[in-house]
């Protein structure tokens, strides 16, 4: 059920953030999953950096099983954790082609059963590729989710997901999960948020606490 609280939340970040989307660049399912798989642990403007050139060499699953591991490692290695993913991708790739003809298949529970797809990632591909609605719980909805009170401060990320889909509605999932990112990539941060300046800040718990604690001042020598 969505609350008076919720929907205040939701049309405010809306208005903030309207145009919120995913920023990982894609021009299919496939690339959208390679993405995500290497965004764990990095962030979206390395992906980018690193897909251009990625995407430009391998256009399919065979193509990436048609040269050595170490070569793909070579050249996803500025991505971190690039050995075991890179391990990953080919796995994946080599059950696409053995079980799904060489396409990425649309429902949850297929996805996740890949290599190197997690929930989150499931999520973000059912929503972001085949429309489904969904909300992908990354380290920026969990935390703004968390200081906005929309889910408890111990609630573990699935935790997190479920409230989520309770108090917000279906069609508004996954507007609301690329809304909450970019609120808590470029406003609400993990470090100095900017709670001075939040419409929110009403709703933050943390943010309160924040804004009482008086700025430590330099001390001139």
């Amino acid at each position: 059920m969505t609350t008076k609280k919720t929907r205040h939340i939701l049309d405010t970040i809306a208005e903030l953030f309207p145009d919120a989307h995913c920023e990982l660049h894609h021009s299919n399912p496939f690339e959208l999953t390679i993405a995500v798989l290497l965004s764990a642990q990095c962030t979206d403007e390395t992906v980018n950096k690193v897909t251009a050139d990625l995407f430009r060499k391998y256009k399919s699953p065979d193509d990436y099983l048609s040269v050595p591991l170490e070569e793909l490692e070579q050249d996803i290695r500025r991505i971190g954790l690039f050995r075991n993913k890179a391990k990953n991708i080919q796995s994946l790739c080599r059950i696409l082609l053995e079980r799904y003809d060489g396409q990425v298949p649309e429902r949850h529970e297929q996805l996740v059963e890949l290599p190197g797809v997690g929930r989150k990632t499931a999520n973000v591909v059912v929503s972001n590729a085949f429309g489904i609605p969904a909300i992908a719980v990354d380290t920026h909805v969990e935390r703004v989710s968390k200081r906005l009170g929309m889910a408890g401060p111990d609630d573990s990320v699935l935790q997190v997901e479920q409230k989520l889909m309770k108090q917000v509605p279906r069609d508004e999932w996954t507007q609301t999960h690329h809304r909450l990112i970019f609120f808590g990539r470029y406003h609400c941060k993990a470090q100095n948020p900017q709670c001075e300046a939040c419409p929110l800040l009403d709703q933050c718990k943390e943010g309160k606490e924040r804004m009482k604690t008086p700025k430590k001042r330099k001390s001139i020598k």
